[in-house]
């Protein structure tokens, strides 16, 4: 029986390989990376229309993707009160997306902070950092256009989100970017071209998706890297947070606040979305591309992948 290999340092990174092949050149990947965002950026301010009116009968999100859709209640709901509940929803993920990037970016800020400033890498880090700054301003603004509350998450959740940007390691950094990023942005693609969705909404969902898709890129290259390169302890504590992160995530991915805004009974209606398969399908759908790719690269093991399923995001 071999021993199990060693972490691996930078000087070797250009023979690295992991489960997906050969590991890239980070700093290619970050020029890559710039280049595109010199081209492909966005200023949501002057890009969206702001202060047209939202049209009659218009989803702010699509139906299907909304908590309550196929539930006994979501059946006995009339069509306005649908809407309404979809309007609300939109802004609770928007505050969701607010927090979760406010998070990201600091962790992005002690990411770089011993890295060399001229290089590609932290370069390409602090334009991600611009561009979070947007975002979370555009979702500010989509909150206030509509007649919604800000949803903060729960007291609970904001103070381990402050624990584990604390105490977070690079690769647990990175794997809880990743899964704040690509359910939200698996919904966001089914979004923006939804005609039956408010054109404001759609275009604030396009502008992430295109600039979500370099933050992706990265995270995935990143996290590759680390889970080759980091001590045996690190990656082991990574599969731990990631899925206990998994869990918070999927909890708050829900403010139940939002039932008692349009009028419903919100304990009847967070049992019934939990019994839901609908939505238990959507949730897995939204973070299977996630959940595969980290399954290759050795995140979904022992404890971290029962708290993955336990999230309800892993089959």
């Amino acid at each position: 029986m071999t021993s199990a290999p060693t972490a691996m340092t930078e000087a070797d990174i250009d023979v690295l390989r992991d489960a997906l092949g050969l590991l890239k050149d980070r700093e290619q990947i970050a020029e890559r990376l710039l280049a595109s965002s010199a081209k492909h950026s966005f200023d949501p301010d002057s890009e969206l229309d702001w202060d047209a009116p939202f049209e009659e009968g218009k989803w702010f999100w699509p139906p299907e993707l909304v908590s309550l859709y196929d539930t006994p209640m979501w059946r006995r709901m009339s069509e306005e009160q649908r809407i309404l509940l979809s309007q609300h929803e939109a802004a609770a993920l928007a505050s969701l997306g607010i927090w979760f990037e406010i998070i990201l970016m600091q962790l992005l800020v002690r990411h770089i902070y011993d890295k060399p400033a001229t290089s590609a890498h932290v370069r390409y880090a602090l334009t991600e950092i611009e561009d979070e700054c947007r975002h979370s301003k555009m979702f500010a603004r989509l909150i206030s256009r509509g007649d919604t509350p800000w949803y903060p998450v729960a007291r609970v959740h904001q103070n381990l989100g402050r624990l584990f940007k604390t105490i977070s390691t690079t690769p647990g950094s990175f794997t809880a970017t990743l899964l704040g990023e690509e359910v939200l942005d698996w919904m966001q693609r089914l979004t923006f071209p939804d005609e039956r969705v408010q054109p404001l909404v759609r275009g604030v969902t396009r502008i992430h998706v295109v600039e979500e898709a370099r933050h992706v890129r990265y995270a995935r290259e990143e996290l590759r890297r680390q889970m080759v390169t980091a001590p045996k302890w690190s990656q082991e504590f990574t599969r731990v947070t990631s899925g206990e992160f998994a869990r918070v995530f999927a909890i708050a991915f829900i403010n139940p606040e939002v039932y008692t805004n349009v009028g419903l009974d919100r304990r009847a209606a967070m049992a019934q979305v939990k019994a839901s398969p609908h939505r238990r399908e959507v949730m897995q759908n939204g973070a299977k591309r996630l959940t595969d790719f980290l399954d290759d690269i050795g995140v979904l093991r022992g404890v971290g992948r029962r708290l993955w399923r336990s999230s309800g995001l892993l089959a």
